[in-house]
């Protein structure tokens, strides 16, 4: 039998983590060093400057898991603010039209837990996790519920469901190893093409998956 870590007795539903981490942390002697960062830097909500953070970014990376605890990361884009702040715990954004596989959203309909990353590669080099509890909302009850939401002008970028999800936990990723990135001019660029199903234009059978497939 595994021995039972010295602090699981009082405050294991005090320390944020799971029970897996604490115990790596405690084989690996970092304990001291991850309770500083839970408590210095592991909120339950957004605060104000996480707040002004999300509402500027134009990405960030999912992270879902089935019933079974099958994994599937993904990614998530679209025009700043598309990650929309409700209050300090609840954000919304939108599930746009896609290539119809729906993986996050059928993991979210067996297992509700969901993590975010945000990271800002352009102005502020620094990340923000976001870890909570998920729901999907249709479109138009969204609406009614919202009626301040924008109805953008590019069809397939106009949100087919939202999800709502339920802050548990908002945590810094650190700058250290985060590149700092700039944008390419648009006319260099080209426009994305947001909705399509043209598969040149979706990037084509880039990896050869087809090809090797037939």
């Amino acid at each position: 039998m595994r021995p039972v870590p010295s602090w699981a007795v009082d405050e294991r539903a005090e320390r944020p983590g799971s029970d897996g981490e604490h115990l790596v942390q405690e084989r690996m002697g970092t304990t001291d060093r991850a309770d500083r960062f839970y408590r210095d830097q592991v909120l339950d909500h957004l605060n104000a400057r996480m707040r002004e953070f999300v509402g500027r970014q134009e990405m960030f990376f999912l992270a879902t898991a089935d019933g079974n605890g099958e994994c599937d990361s993904t990614f998530r884009a679209g025009p700043p603010g598309f990650v929309r702040v409700l209050d300090e715990r609840t954000l919304i954004y939108p599930e746009y039209r896609g290539n119809g596989v729906l993986a996050s959203l059928g993991n979210l309909s067996e297992n509700p837990r969901l993590g975010i990353l945000f990271v800002d590669f352009l102005r502020d080099r620094i990340g923000l996790h976001v870890n909570g509890r998920a729901w999907v909302v249709p479109d138009e009850e969204m609406r009614v519920r919202h009626p301040e939401l924008p109805v953008d002008p590019i069809p397939g970028r106009r949100a087919q469901l939202w999800v709502a999800v339920e802050v548990e936990e908002a945590y810094i990723h650190c700058a250290k190893h985060i590149p700092h990135l700039q944008k390419v001019p648009r006319q260099e660029r080209g426009d994305r093409a947001w909705g399509t199903d043209d598969v040149k234009r979706k990037g084509g059978d880039f990896f050869g998956a087809a090809a090797e497939a037939a």
